[in-house]
């Protein structure tokens, strides 16, 4: 089960690594170091205000969240409680980490507001949409078939994390756009209490936190969940390699939450867990790839749909026709690949291609420099 735990002095430079604290979010977090975590991701209540019992068309009860934790005075006092948890929250955050939080129309426009005013930099909203969504039953506004992400680092300056090549193979080799479509949880993700009904009201889907973390962190990196409810943050924290914090308030939640996640198998080796960035990858000059003969001189190369085409010469510059005025090109990959265009920069390993298979089967010459660095790897290990 798990316990209050009070973070004194002497054991700041220690972290309370994979465990749930149970107590009021905004004072364990004033216990905690000062810049000792690397990210939050924040599901806060969102101050619904609802009123009444809401009813499906066959007149069955809908479960909404009706819960005490959700209720404020009002927004006077919903804007305090924002205040001090983002005050707290920035206070934790190490100058380069960044801030996930999650809001509906409720309160997200409310909490961005805040953040601003406290000096978090915004570097995305994130629009979740939900690819089923419950309907609207009273049928008087739109179905509400999304909710907000915001996306902040503790400062204008910081040089948050961000995984773009893992996002980019992630949504299959296209850049990441801002609007995900995601289910809600549902099915045998959701939690059930030992009543059989559903364990927190607004369980957040795995595939969701999923993005975030591995959009945002490191395997290694900490972070902190400030409600920590049924602990979704957690689970998918252990399943790729990061630590967490738990926060949470509710002693149910937190039981519900640590036993959740200490049925999650060991996270897999630190080498599935990452993609390097593709500027930080050891760089390959074009000339390696005819030294080890994987182009000869006098190989013909074209762009994706011939186009364009250029003969390669032995010390690895290419020569190409300007079909503008005749004229000879010459240079590297990069240059003659933007000349033949007539743009001021190429990336001539991702626009010139060759014949892979002697046939005709166009392949970009960038996998020549991936086989190159690929043996290079299995060399030095």
């Amino acid at each position: 089960m798990p316990r209050p735990a009070k973070i004194t002095a002497s054991a700041a430079s220690t972290l309370p690594l994979n465990r749930i604290l149970v107590g009021d979010s905004i004072k364990l977090l004033s216990e905690l170091p000062a810049h000792s975590v690397d990210a939050i991701f924040a599901d806060p209540p969102y101050n619904l205000q609802l009123s009444g019992e809401l009813h499906r068309p066959d007149n069955s009860r809908v479960d909404g969240v009706d819960d005490d934790w959700d209720k404020f005075q009002d927004f006077a006092a919903y804007d305090k409680f924002t205040y001090d948890w983002l005050k707290a929250a920035r206070r934790v955050l190490k100058p380069d980490g960044c801030l996930w939080v999650i809001g509906s129309y409720h309160n997200i426009f409310r909490v961005g507001a805040i953040l601003q005013n406290l000096g978090y930099w915004i570097l995305n909203d994130i629009v979740w949409c939900k690819s089923n969504p419950m309907p609207n039953f009273r049928g008087k506004r739109f179905t509400n078939a999304h909710e907000t992400l915001i996306w902040a680092s503790p400062s204008k300056d910081a040089r948050p994390c961000f995984n773009y090549e893992a996002m980019k193979n992630l949504n299959e080799e296209k850049q990441m756009r801002s609007d995900w479509m995601l289910p809600i949880c549902s099915g045998k993700e959701r939690l059930k209490g030992n009543d059989g009904e559903k364990a927190h009201p607004t369980q957040k889907p795995e595939s969701l936190l999923y993005r975030v973390i591995l959009s945002s962190t490191k395997p290694g990196d900490v972070i902190l969940d400030p409600f920590f409810g049924s602990g979704t943050t957690g689970a998918v924290a252990k399943r790729l390699g990061r630590h967490f914090i738990g926060l949470e308030r509710d002693k149910l939640y937190a039981k519900y939450a640590e036993r959740r996640i200490m049925q999650i198998l060991p996270t897999a080796p630190v080498e599935f867990l990452t993609t390097a960035a593709k500027r930080e990858e050891p760089r390959v000059p074009f000339g390696i790839v005819l030294e080890r003969g994987l182009l000869h001189p006098g190989d013909v190369l074209w762009d994706e749909r011939k186009r364009h085409k250029a003969k390669v010469k032995a010390d690895a510059t290419l020569l190409a026709a300007d079909h503008r005025n005749g004229d000879e090109l010459r240079g590297s990959i990069h240059k003659v690949g933007a000349l033949v265009q007539g743009l001021p920069a190429c990336n001539g390993w991702t626009f010139w291609y060759f014949d892979s298979d002697g046939r005709g089967a166009l392949a970009p010459i960038d996998l020549l420099r991936q086989r190159i660095r690929a043996e290079n790897v299995g060399a030095q290990n």
